[in-house]
């Protein structure tokens, strides 16, 4: 072989071994130097490890003692808000229930809870209108404990979602987009085996 040819055949040694690490040295470029920061979910993510239910002194409308982790083995999707529920709440129980209904054949694993912060008497047109929502009467004291916010809002502004184990693993932000909800609900029902 002469000179010539070996320069030839080292150049497409060279090239073939190129196009083929290419791919393997862009991605490693894009993940360490360009360090990629989308995420997936919409809702912030909490340790459910430091979220258990507490016992939050929680009763049913008619006084009867009933615990959140009653409704342990669904996902919970929670809103807090006291009895009068003005507009913002009244749109959160909305909410809550367009989101059940997109799940289709996966709504049954999907509990709306609504904890009640005070005494009022709740609208009949309310309980009426978001019908099959739970209803328990809470010691707003204990959910300032449990439940995080975000910066400048109350727990009153926000959605939680609970997992069929009990621990509280979401919360979505204020005035929450219902679509981009139901994208991390769908993805949770849709990965998840319990619940």
């Amino acid at each position: 072989m002469d000179t010539q040819q070996r320069r030839s055949g080292r150049w497409k040694l060279f090239a073939v071994i190129a196009v083929c690490a290419a791919p393997m040295i862009a991605s490693y470029f894009t993940y360490y130097v360009i360090k990629p920061q989308s995420r997936t979910n919409y809702g912030t993510l909490i340790d459910p490890r430091n979220y258990p239910i507490p016992d939050l002194g929680s009763t049913a409308l008619d006084g009867k003692p009933l615990a959140l982790d009653a409704y342990k083995g669904k996902w919970l999707m929670v809103q807090v808000d006291g009895g009068d529920c003005q507009k913002a709440c009244q749109e959160k129980l909305l909410d809550m229930r367009q989101l059940r209904l997109m799940q289709g054949k996966e709504m049954e694993r999907i509990e709306r809870v609504w904890l009640i912060t005070d005494d009022q008497p709740l609208q009949t047109m309310v309980m009426r209108e978001y019908d099959g929502t739970r209803l328990l009467r809470v010691k707003p004291e204990l959910l300032k404990a449990w439940l995080p916010t975000e910066a400048g809002t109350t727990a009153a502004d926000h959605i939680y979602l609970i997992d069929p184990r009990g621990n509280l693993m979401m919360r979505f932000p204020k005035d929450a987009d219902p679509n981009l909800v139901k994208k991390d609900l769908s993805k949770l029902l849709r990965a998840s085996a319990i619940g």
